[in-house]
């Protein structure tokens, strides 16, 4: 049965909205992980048959399809096409998904999958923070289609209502939103103290760390924070934080690895997405999580370590009530509360450190999921070698 194999992965320190890598145009993020990937690999970039990079918000400087874009900035051959993917939230774990298949299918044996983000250059559609959160259709991407009006109406289509229905669904309190988003900051600090993001860091304009966790938050300062949405339990405290960044990891084929001397870390175990409610949007990890399990045979127990976004707090909470998971084997190095969310880029950040985590544990298993825009959910298993 073909295979396909992790190489290596590499990210950039994850930077503060506004902070050090805000001013790095995208191409340039992305350029620099190419060539971190490049060199840590030491494969001839010409046998690379295509880049796939997620990037959302895909205009002004990450318009034009950025990942060929990053590709050239990076000085790589011009014959090695990119293509990029707009999987909203999971865009470059959609990009992993494509670049294992190319490689599963037979049809490609080297491809590079990533994803970029400058989020403090190019903000979020709708749902910056220095904006009103839209609360109906007449601003946003489903304004003026008769088709998503007459079957869904002028219900609240944004993640920030999505979070709170699932706080509210599920019984979720602000008080434990709040208690997890401080697990999230501690377990990220203690994290970069022991060095444990180290060896999967390629530093970047001055910036060698991210830049997100916070070490002097505190339940007491959380809970003077008021709600995003009025009446609301949600957050800036239980939310991922806008951030900058980039990450790219080598995929080949068995004959790829055999031909250039390469030593994979990791096979892909499974892919697949699967999609939910739209209006509610945040929930879908919990059923493609259990259509995975059911896919692949395992159960959650087998499953070693997780790697869940933390698009909201209320996300992960549900999902853990559902799944019946063991909390310390879910984002034990803190997760986008604390490390930030650089939303094209963040699906290849987590399997980086997912990864990383799997060797430094001695874990077999690592399923990854994250929510995303329109009510989706990827899940990949990767198995430790």
């Amino acid at each position: 049965m073909a295979e396909a194999y992790i190489i290596d992965a590499v990210r950039t320190p994850v930077g503060r909205r506004r902070g050090g890598l805000a001013a790095v145009h995208p191409a340039d993020l992305g350029a620099h992980v190419l060539n971190a990937l490049v060199s840590r690999t030491g494969i001839d970039p010409a046998a690379v048959e295509d880049v796939v990079f997620g990037c959302l918000d895909a205009v002004g400087p990450q318009a034009g399809d950025i990942a060929r874009t990053c590709w050239l900035a990076a000085g790589l051959p011009e014959e090695v096409p990119g293509v990029t993917v707009d999987r909203q939230c999971g865009s470059s774990q959609q990009a992993v998904h494509f670049a294992a298949q190319g490689v599963l299918s037979g049809t490609q044996e080297l491809v590079v999958a990533g994803g970029v983000q400058n989020m403090s250059m190019v903000p979020i559609a709708y749902a910056t923070r220095d904006a009103a959160v839209p609360l109906g259709l007449a601003d946003g991407p489903f304004a003026g289609s008769e088709g998503w009006t007459a079957r869904y109406g002028d219900l609240p289509v944004n993640q920030f209502a999505g979070a709170q229905m699932i706080a509210e669904k599920w019984g979720i309190t602000r008080r434990e939103m709040e208690e997890f988003a401080l697990r999230s900051h501690r377990r990220a600090v203690t994290a970069i103290d022991e060095g444990r993001f180290d060896s999967q860091l390629a530093p970047i304009a001055g910036v060698s760390a991210d830049e997100g966790p916070r070490r002097d938050t505190t339940l007491e300062k959380m809970a003077g924070l008021g709600p995003v949405l009025p009446g609301g339990s949600i957050t800036a405290a239980c939310s991922s934080q806008i951030s900058d960044g980039a990450a790219a990891m080598l995929l080949a084929s068995e004959e790829a690895v055999r031909v250039h001397g390469l030593t994979p870390r990791a096979r892909v175990h499974h892919l697949s997405v699967r999609g939910e409610d739209p209006i509610r949007m945040l929930s879908a990890p919990i059923p493609a999580t259990a259509y995975a399990l059911k896919k692949t045979g395992l159960s959650i127990e087998d499953i070693d370590l997780v790697e869940i976004n933390e698009a909201f707090a209320p996300v992960v909470l549900a999902w853990l009530k559902e799944t019946g998971a063991d909390p310390a084997r879910v984002n034990p190095n803190g997760g986008a509360i604390a490390l930030g969310h650089p939303l094209g880029a963040t699906g290849v950040r987590l399997m980086t450190t997912l990864l990383n985590e799997l060797e430094r544990t001695g874990g077999r298993y690592g399923l990854q999921t994250m929510c995303e825009g329109g009510g989706q959910a990827n899940v990949t298993v990767i198995e430790r070698l």
